[in-house]
């Protein structure tokens, strides 16, 4: 690392691939790794989960912190190992009492919050506090901290009055997720009685972890320009849009990116048959071919010669799978498409979806969970890919799918809105149409922008243009560290 290279310590509850839950932990992967590249010296604090400490191979103990809990003191073994699929050191907070337990770092094998969690993430944010003040006397005292979602809110409000602190930077992944507790918590956990206003972490009688990001550091950032501005409207804002208003002098969209290493279709390793811009056959269709006899052995050429519609993501109402269970039966009726589904979330679109498998088992392929190699075949293998989310602050699936080669269907919102050109008329003529936009919030208009996109696969000339506008954009991390060096440096 050079010397005098700018010091930036990460903290945040998951990264790829030691935890991810969503987007949250790509881009806590990504991120780094392109500001080391651009000569960053890097750290990265996660909480000790179980299945993380599980991958570690060799770890060297940095020293103990005891902090606040809800019930008295907590200490902290503080352990720093060097990954192979991480460019700089990981700094852990083993804290068994806090993190030592089996399943999804924030929610229960019900699907129910963990009932500790304000306890776990306020210990987290104190150690992680403590270690951007060189605590433990290491040596390493970072310029910058930067802080992801509500489980590091509260960072930046533990280091505000804190003399010759570092410079925070707090980002907004999704403001949906807010990290609320009740007064009960604030007490039980001892945070600063100033705290409790409305110009602090108080929220409608509650403490939310994510206000405290907000309102106590030095910028926000959100993952997209139009997230930005749509989380300052009362219909983003989650109550919150009159404080970010006040606070749009330090509130910046800065577009995420995706990793070229990891998801490029001319050398990606989860795929049958790699692909490139210049030639995206045969490649991309050996790729369908073998997506579809993974459910379907036996599959004829009708199945091949149907379009194929993909879906990867949460299964929850923000991101339309109420649409898109509704219009699937439509499209069985009407159209010969074939649609193949990965995801978890809400068990009653699992269930519905699982049924309509059972019922069109040549048509519609479900698999329920997360396998980040079938995630990448569903990309390479699909023909269009469906994102048609009610809200998004930025989205990697559709920038994904771009690069992919498989035009995204997408709602005019956060981050699609920023990524993916409609391809009407006009913009096919220009050259500049990558997928397909619709901006009512209604059925009918996502029906309406399939049957476009339907209409268009029919013409293969059209559509190889169309593929290769979305595969030539860029979306490269580099350009967004630029913008992120640029902020740590004002």
């Amino acid at each position: 690392m050079k010397r005098g290279a700018m010091k930036i310590l990460f903290v945040a509850s998951e990264a790829y691939p030691l935890v991810k839950t969503g987007g949250l932990g790509d881009v806590v992967y990504s991120l780094p790794h392109a500001l080391q590249a651009r000569g960053a010296d890097i750290r990265l604090v996660l909480p000790g989960y179980r299945a993380l400490l599980r991958q570690l191979d060799q770890v060297r103990i940095l020293g103990w912190l005891d902090v606040r809990g809800a019930e008295g003191i907590v200490s902290a073994r503080i352990l720093e190992t060097r990954h192979p699929d991480f460019a700089f050191p990981l700094w852990v907070i083993d804290c068994p009492p806090l993190f030592d337990r089996s399943g999804n770092p924030y929610v229960n094998a019900n699907g129910q919050d963990w009932p500790d969690n304000a306890e776990r993430f306020a210990v987290f944010a104190r150690v992680a506090a403590l270690l951007a003040q060189d605590a433990l006397d290491i040596g390493w005292q970072p310029a910058v901290v930067h802080t992801h979602d509500w489980q590091t809110g509260l960072v930046a409000a533990f280091l505000a009055d804190q003399p010759g602190r570092p410079k925070t930077v707090f980002t907004i992944h999704n403001l949906a997720y807010g990290g609320y507790f009740s007064h009960t918590d604030f007490v039980r956990l001892q945070l600063p009685g100033p705290w409790w206003s409305s110009e602090g972490v108080e929220f409608h009688g509650g403490l939310s972890m994510l206000k405290a990001g907000i309102v106590y550091a030095d910028a926000v950032t959100t993952v997209s320009p139009t997230y930005a501005a749509e989380i300052c409207t009362p219909a983003f804002g989650y109550g919150l849009d009159g404080l970010l208003l006040s606070r749009q002098y330090k509130l910046h969209g800065i577009l995420n990116g995706i990793d070229p290493r990891i998801w490029n279709p001319s050398t990606d390793p989860h795929l049958p048959a790699h692909y490139s811009m210049s030639r995206i056959l045969p490649g991309k269709r050996r790729n369908k071919q073998a997506l579809i006899e993974r459910f379907l052995p036996r599959a004829g050429d009708d199945a091949m010669q149907a379009p194929l519609l993909g879906l990867v993501g949460r299964l929850v109402e923000q991101k339309g799978i109420d649409w898109v269970l509704a219009a699937i039966p439509v499209l069985l009726a009407e159209t010969d498409v074939r649609f193949v589904l990965l995801g978890s979330g809400q068990a009653v679109y699992e269930h519905k979806l699982t049924r309509l498998a059972k019922q069109h088992p040549e048509r519609v392929f479900v698999e329920i969970g997360y396998d980040e190699a079938l995630a990448h075949h569903i990309e390479a293998g699909a023909d269009l890919f469906l994102m048609p989310s009610r809200f998004e602050p930025c989205g990697l699936n559709q920038m994904y799918s771009l690069r992919y080669g498989t035009p995204p269907i997408v709602f005019k919102t956060g981050g699609l809105a920023d990524t993916v050109v409609d391809a009407d008329a006009e913009n096919l003529a220009a050259g500049s149409a990558t997928g397909f936009v619709f901006d009512v919030p209604e059925l009918a208009a996502f029906l309406q922008a399939i049957r476009r996109a339907l209409d268009l696969y029919r013409q293969p000339t059209q559509w190889r243009r169309l593929q290769q506008n979305g595969m030539r954009q860029s979306f490269d991390w580099a350009d967004s560290a630029g913008h992120y060096l640029a902020l740590y440096s004002t």
